[in-house]
């Protein structure tokens, strides 16, 4: 092997590595993080998370990156220590995979058919195929994806032919035939396999190595066994690297990880050689071939996880025993810990944003219960329900600070143009909504201050209020529903509620007026009467700049400013006629139907 086999080598392991994120990468963003959402809710039973943590990882092909996952779920308090194991245990088998689409290059064989099977006689056709989806495609799409996808494949398994290439003249090499029998010893081979998996922190890429290092013929069996037992313990350190500066829990779900495979590597070893000890194994000393690495790898991981699978919980407890709970059992703050989203979701940047999508709903929710809570509070003071208020503008603020901060990190990466677009929406929706719950909170002030100075509105006053109360919670919730379920039909029919809303609050300023003037009003409830009504006119114009935005956002020709110069005359109808309809169905005094807008 002289200076261009090696660096043929290099070549083809930095292909390798290449075409295994590109296929990664492709293979994350058809799934849209659904896959990922799957292992977050669906880990009730242990065995579904076993099966679901081989699946997940056989898709996206990184068992490191479904560890990382689980940690930043255990971490973000989505997930329980006890649901996780599982989810690493089966993730162990899922990573398999790799090795046997890899053991394709072994494939000999004279026949045509068997001949096609071959990855060097199929890899250039995917690669043609795919670089024609990537530059047919002129925005993000599913196309586009899966065009990554054979690409990065094709890209892998080339890296795979030029590393086996650029190393089969090694088989003659007498230095290296000696190296390889210095890692017949169990302990050396090991940590050789682990230091190797630990630096380029993917078993699936080292398995790819040794299996192309076998291809040479100059590998036994004897020297591959503990190379891929310590292949296994290395892959524990994404996960631990991971977990640093993170939760308790994030760090035992770590080191769950590390004792799974410390542990079923152990107990392997012990009882294989053992067993060799006294039976002497003879295919020991055969040359082990690309297909036998997966073989052996399979077989570790599934029997490991069938032997570890009813100490689960034992696992768990030595976890905690290693990571125990401080003093003051204060190891983060419950209610961040619920809002946060962790960082380490940004390597999948499609699960990512679906975790900001559920965490805008979460924030949506908690808004809509604020603003009905005020206007329970409005029209029946209760300190207790006043309290709450507060208590949700302040959970409001958080998931504002959270979800701001976290898009901004998000935006730089690789997202699909439905994810850029709910992005945009949620960064211009959060906003609005903690506009509204401060309303929220000034509302709830205003009765304070009616309920310690003994004030009081008038009848009328007081159910022209209850009337105006009553749209705006209608206008929230279906400002809400509408965002929640991002129903842009829904959202169409928040600005006419809008416009209901600012003729209501002009038309009790307007019998305010009259009911000063013949004194049956004070001028101190008329200040708070306008603060009243501000805030509520404040709330329906932030639901109205939700629901726009939801409309506007899928039509580049469209602008948010510019929206109702866009309406056709039968859209204008249209509008007027639902504006009618909903005046009639909050009546307050004498209505005057004219539209403002």
């Amino acid at each position: 092997m002289d200076i261009f086999d090696f660096l043929n080598m290099i070549g083809g392991l930095a292909l390798f590595l290449y075409g295994m994120s590109i296929m990664g990468n492709g293979l994350s963003k058809i799934a849209g993080g659904k896959l990922e959402g799957v292992l977050e809710k669906l880990t009730s039973k242990r065995i579904f998370a076993v099966l679901l943590g081989a699946g997940v990882t056989a898709v996206i092909q990184s068992s490191s990156a479904t560890t990382v996952m689980v940690v930043g779920f255990v971490n973000s308090g989505i997930m329980k220590l006890s649901q996780a194991v599982g989810i690493i245990m089966g993730a162990n088998i899922g990573t398999t995979i790799t090795s046997w689409l890899l053991s394709l290059t072994g494939i000999d064989g004279g026949t045509m058919w068997v001949q096609l099977l071959k990855p060097s006689s199929f890899s250039p056709v995917l690669a043609a195929v795919g670089i024609i989806l990537i530059m047919a495609s002129k925005a993000e799409s599913k196309r586009k994806d899966i065009g990554g996808i054979l690409l990065g494949f094709a890209i892998l398994m080339f890296g795979m032919e030029t590393m086996s290439s650029s190393v089969s003249g090694l088989a003659d090499n007498p230095s290296f035939t000696g190296l390889m029998t210095a890692f017949e010893n169990p302990v050396l081979g090991m940590a050789v396999g682990a230091v190797l998996t630990a630096i380029i922190q993917s078993s699936s890429a080292s398995v790819g190595i040794l299996q192309a290092l076998c291809a040479t013929g100059a590998v036994n069996y004897s020297v591959a066994i503990p190379i891929i037992m310590g292949q296994n313990i290395g892959t524990c350190v994404t996960s631990l690297i991971s977990s640093v500066g993170a939760t308790k829990n994030a760090k035992r779900a770590a080191m769950i990880h590390l004792y799974f495979n410390l542990i079923g590597t152990i107990i392997f070893m012990v009882v294989f050689y053992i067993a060799n000890s006294f039976v002497d194994f003879a295919f020991m000393e055969e040359s082990a071939g690309v297909a036998g690495i997966a073989v052996v790898h399979s077989l570790f991981n599934i029997c490991a996880t069938i032997l570890l699978f009813p100490f689960s919980n034992l696992l768990v407890k030595l976890a905690e025993l290693t990571i125990p709970e401080s003093k003051d059992n204060a190891d983060v703050n419950l209610e961040q810990e619920v809002i946060a989203i962790d960082e380490r979701f940004l390597r999948r940047p499609a699960f990512a944003m679906e975790l900001c999508r559920n965490k805008a709903r979460e924030m949506a929710e908690v808004v809509k219960k604020s603003i009905g809570l005020a206007l329970e509070v409005l029209v029946c003071y209760d300190e207790e329900k006043a309290k709450e208020v507060i208590r949700l503008e302040s959970i409001a603020d958080k998931y504002e600070d959270v979800l701001g901060s976290y898009l901004v990190k998000l935006s730089s990466k690789n997202l699909s143009l439905q994810d850029s677009q709910s992005m945009s929406i949620i960064l211009h929706s959060i906003s609005d909504f903690e506009r509204i719950s401060d309303h929220a909170m000034d509302i709830v002030k205003s009765a304070q201050e009616i309920n310690i100075k003994s004030l009081s509105f008038t009848k009328h006053a007081k159910k022209e209020i209850e009337t105006l109360c009553m749209a705006v919670r209608d206008i929230c919730n279906l400002t809400v529903d509408s965002f929640c379920n991002d129903d842009g039909t829904s959202a169409v029919h928040v600005e006419p509620l809008e416009e209901v809303i600012d003729t209501l609050s002009k038309k009790i300023k307007e019998n305010h007026i009259r009911r000063l003037q013949k004194g049956k009003c004070s001028i101190e409830m008329g200040f708070i009467l306008e603060d009243i009504l501000t805030g509520l006119e404040r709330v329906s114009d932030h639901c109205s700049n939700v629901a726009i935005e939801m409309i506007t956002i899928y039509d580049n020709e469209y602008n948010t400013h510019e929206y109702f110069k866009t309406f056709t005359n039968e859209e204008r109808q249209a509008f007027n006629a639902e504006y009618e309809s909903l005046i009639k169905k909050y009546p307050i005094g004498k209505q005057d139907a004219t539209v403002k807008g």
